[in-house]
């Protein structure tokens, strides 16, 4: 799986460079191993390897985008710092406790992969959902029903989209008024006041 999100980023990046080279400047650079090591450390918890392959080719962006459908991925200071608010906050307001969906608010073997308010988890919990992507909101229980199989499969998604067309768990690409990338809803035609142009595929 980590030759999928190597092979999806390449897809990606060279999707940005020709269409929105504006938002392929906000890709952050690589991450360190050392980095990678530490993070482990402090949270007591190893990084998946698909998710390391993704930090290594990018640590996150450099500033805010909406360069992902849904939210913008972080860097591994973002998770380490993501995940102890929520160990935290869940040890407060008994937020590691099941809802009648089946789902805590928070779990000790969610690992961050996207931030923003709320998160894309990967969950690390050990059964046939290992690895899956979903999600844990701001105030509400994580759920995983509509999320994807793998990190693989969701950077899959991304650059299929990108390249052929089609949407990302209902998001469409688009380009905005700046040249960056965007996604939103279908037939949209406008942000902040500004025109949105369906992104142009590979």
């Amino acid at each position: 799986m980590t030759d999928e999100v190597t092979a999806s980023w390449v897809r990606i990046e060279a999707w940005l460079d020709r269409h929105a080279p504006a938002s392929a400047t906000l890709l952050a650079g690589p991450a360190d191993h050392a980095e990678i090591d530490a993070a482990e450390s402090t949270l007591g918890l190893p990084f998946p390897a698909e998710l390391v392959v993704s930090l290594r080719r990018h640590d996150g962006l450099t500033e805010w985008a909406g360069i992902f459908p849904d939210l913008p991925p972080a860097s591994v200071a973002q998770i380490v710092e993501y995940r102890q608010i929520c160990m935290e906050v869940a040890e407060t307001v008994d937020g590691f406790a099941v809802s009648v969906t089946g789902e805590p608010w928070w779990h000790p073997l969610w690992l961050p992969f996207a931030v923003d308010v709320g998160a894309m988890v990967i969950d690390l919990r050990p059964g046939p959902g290992h690895g899956r992507l979903g999600w844990a909101g701001h105030s509400n229980p994580g759920f995983f029903d509509d999320g994807w199989p793998s990190l693989g499969a969701y950077l899959d998604a991304v650059a299929q989209a990108l390249h052929g067309g089609g949407d990302v768990g209902g998001w469409f690409p688009y380009l905005e008024a700046g040249g960056g990338l965007w996604w939103s809803g279908a037939d949209e035609t406008e942000l902040n006041g500004e025109p949105l142009v369906p992104a142009p595929r590979f």
